[in-house]
């Protein structure tokens, strides 16, 4: 067999499919606002952090958050990128496990609960009053005066 010939195109063919679906993946994973979230559905969430997963290209907070009856519903909350959370204020640290908090936002279009809740956030505010931005900027979601960069 000769290596030129067959094994290498083949190889670089498989390393182009394999880049295509991979792009086509990141693609679906990233998503506008109004593809998955209702901007007349507001939502304020006050409980405690579970978990966050800082991962691209939307990090996610997790938290118990306590309704009106007393309960706690599972909530999962869509923020921005990791690096647009930390610049904005936003680390590993600030949002630890056991961290109360109060997130405004979105709820999901398909308003689903089992077995968790879906919302985009918009902020976040910390139990010493410190209230940041946890939005995506320019991702259609509804110009509440959230984002930073929205200009009026």
């Amino acid at each position: 067999m000769n290596f030129r010939r067959f094994v290498l195109p083949t190889l670089i063919a498989a390393a182009v499919a394999g880049a295509g679906v991979v792009g086509v993946q990141q693609a679906q994973a990233h998503h506008a606002f109004a593809a998955e979230f209702d901007g007349k559905a507001p939502v304020l969430l006050r409980g405690k952090v579970t978990k966050v997963e800082w991962i691209n290209p939307h990090a996610w907070v997790h938290l118990a958050a306590v309704t009106p009856d007393g309960k706690t519903q599972a909530w999962m909350v869509e923020g921005g990128t990791p690096n647009t959370l930390l610049r904005s204020g936003i680390d590993r640290n600030s949002l630890k496990p056991g961290t109360e908090i109060v997130v405004r936002g979105y709820q999901s279009k398909d308003k689903a609960c089992t077995p968790v809740c879906k919302a985009n956030g918009r902020d976040v505010t910390f139990p010493d009053g410190r209230k940041l931005f946890m939005g995506s900027s320019g991702t259609g979601a509804p110009k509440d005066g959230s984002d930073p960069t929205d200009r009026r």
